[in-house]
């Protein structure tokens, strides 16, 4: 069991809560990119395109226990002779409080459960901007921020990870 600090023993007499408490205090489209450097060919169908798709995920501290958070998803597609279709980049953004949350359950937060608050609102935005380029649609599969987040740990244990979520779906 937990030890109560003084502090939080007053605290709690006065009917403070102390439960950690997370809430999101906005979100934003930071950057948007889409390319179609092709056109008017490359919207001719020509079949299913050749997708890469590169997440990455990053925090930061403010003040006041808030941190922003930022998704950024990248996709580019090519035809089957390798000629690109459109490139799309967003950099999506959200501004996290975290109060009274232990140390060692921050990270976590921001590098999973932020992300995987984010990333339905990220995939409409990337969805759109694709359509309104001419093309199908881009659904984005859901990501499993927790599995990346854990292959950053293991590349940090090893010494080759550099403290943000990266992977490629």
């Amino acid at each position: 069991m937990a030890s109560i600090t003084p502090e939080d023993a007053e605290a709690l007499a006065n009917g403070a809560d102390l439960a950690p408490q997370a809430g999101i205090l906005a979100q934003y489209v930071k950057d948007l990119s889409f390319e179609n450097p092709n056109a008017p060919g490359s919207l001719q169908g020509q079949g299913q395109p050749k997708l890469e798709i590169a997440v990455n995920v990053n925090a930061r501290a403010g003040e006041n226990d808030m941190f922003e958070v930022e998704l950024k998803i990248s996709a580019n597609a090519k035809n089957q002779e390798d000629k690109a279709l459109f490139a799309v980049e967003l950099l999506y953004a959200g501004l996290f409080r975290l109060a009274g949350a232990p140390r060692e359950a921050i990270e976590p937060f921001l590098l999973v459960e932020a992300p995987r608050i984010l990333f339905p609102f990220a995939r409409r935005v990337i969805a759109d901007a694709v359509r309104d380029g001419g093309f199908p649609p881009l659904m984005l599969d859901p990501i499993d921020f927790g599995g990346l987040y854990v292959q950053q740990l293991e590349a940090r244990r090893s010494g080759s990870g550099e403290g943000n979520i990266v992977g490629n779906a």
